[in-house]
């Protein structure tokens, strides 16, 4: 008989009082916030609200990226830490600018610039198709790290409609949908996004009640 494959290791749960969440960008933390919020359980500071310092994103993948944030920030605070590396890949562009979609603001990260640019560079093709991609990383301390990865699908608009989003969301029309995600109301856009798919897995094995 063939060997019986290993079993996944159970995931470390949670059971900390603060969790640090490991960015500077209000709107990402603001979001990640609210979708903590429902679990009523982890009092929940910023690596901006604790000064501290934002590790160079060396990675070349998100879930690479987010596990850097992720234990740099537990370490530095002594708290378990929740990091996020998220981006738009645009498929006419190779997945660009994936890892990088922070960047193509340019120094001020201006998401202005970086649509304009993602719209410049697609020209005239017909192929607008693009997902957003989410990985989310629990370190603690000690540096153990469990991570999740998420992603939504759906097409490029041109002109940038909505302001209730940030980043790249005035330009995303997800699936199925008439309004861009920076056109919904939050807790539309949380119950659908790249990054509740990956939080949805990150609830259920690190803080959902053990069975």
């Amino acid at each position: 008989m063939p060997p019986r494959p290993e079993a996944r290791p159970a995931s470390r749960r949670f059971d900390h009082g603060t969790l640090v969440v490991a960015s500077h960008n209000p709107g990402k933390v603001r979001e990640i916030a609210d979708l903590l919020a429902p679990l009523g359980g982890p009092r929940v500071v910023s690596a901006g609200d604790l000064d501290l310092p934002e590790p160079e994103e060396t990675g070349t993948t998100f879930i690479a990226n987010a596990e850097l944030k992720a234990r740099a920030a537990a370490q530095a605070s002594g708290h378990p830490a929740l990091a996020d590396d998220s981006g738009l890949e645009v498929r006419a562009l190779e997945g660009a600018p994936g890892i990088y979609s922070a960047r193509w603001g340019g120094p001020d990260r201006d998401f202005a610039l970086a649509m304009s640019r993602v719209n410049r560079e697609l020209g005239g093709t017909r192929d607008r198709r693009a997902n957003f991609t989410c990985a989310l990383s629990l370190a603690w301390p000690d540096g153990h790290v469990e991570t999740f990865e998420g992603h939504v699908y759906g097409d490029l608009v041109w002109p940038p409609r909505g302001a209730k989003g940030f980043g790249y969301d005035p330009i995303f029309q997800p699936d199925g949908h008439a309004q861009t995600f920076a056109e919904m109301e939050p807790a539309a856009k949380h119950a659908m996004s790249h990054r509740a798919e990956a939080f949805r897995q990150l609830v259920a094995a690190c803080f959902a009640p053990a069975r």
